[in-house]
């Protein structure tokens, strides 16, 4: 049932040393299955900077591109989250929502990646966004009411409530092809899904 949601792949590569070394040092650090969950969110979460936020240019990936250097949007932080916690066994996946660029649908689309994650002990999954916090941006832990960064806010933006094992191709795809982060932001950011096509 979870075997997908634990699998190392290109792009959740927790078999990547330095992954799995992180991924090890928080699981020394937690005292349960939640612990270990919400430290590790908090570390992607705050230790991890958005690019945008950054103005920072360079384009990250995999999750360990994402370690690496420290950086990355959404869609890439997602994939480090995913892979620190299927390194420790906890099976992480993928949502998305279809977010305006700015306050009003004018501004235009834009995808906008964050986690699911099965908590064995409360034997459901949650949502949690790790694309960091800024003014404007609460997203927190919890278990109990989603606390993410972002809420419905106008007509043509969409929450789908969706739970995919890998992440979406088609954003992957964009970011491979990418050598700026910041250009890629402002000029190329899909506004839909690719799962529905492939």
């Amino acid at each position: 049932m979870f075997e997908e949601y634990l699998e190392s792949t290109r792009y959740v590569d927790y078999d990547n040393p330095a992954v799995k070394a992180v991924a090890d040092r928080l699981k020394a650090e937690a005292a349960d299955e939640l612990s270990l969950v919400e430290n590790t969110y908090y570390f992607v979460r705050d230790s991890i900077r958005h690019s945008w936020d950054a103005k920072d240019a360079r384009v990250t990936v995999s999750a360990s591109d994402v370690l690496r250097e420290g950086v990355g949007i959404c869609w890439a932080k997602a994939n480090l989250l995913a892979a620190l916690l299927r390194a420790n066994g906890i099976p992480a996946g993928f949502s998305y929502q279809r977010l305006t660029l700015g306050d009003t649908p004018d501004t235009g689309y834009c995808i906008h990646a964050l986690n699911t994650v099965y908590i064995s002990s409360l034997e459901r999954w949650i949502r949690l966004d790790a694309r960091g916090n800024k003014e404007g941006v609460n997203a927190q832990f919890s278990i109990d009411e989603e606390k993410l960064a972002f809420l419905i806010r106008s007509e043509g933006e969409i929450d789908y409530h969706d739970n995919h094992a890998f992440p979406d191709p088609g954003l992957m795809k964009v970011l491979e092809e990418s050598s700026d982060a910041l250009d890629m932001y402002l000029h190329h950011l899909p506004d839909k899904l690719s799962y529905c096509d492939e």
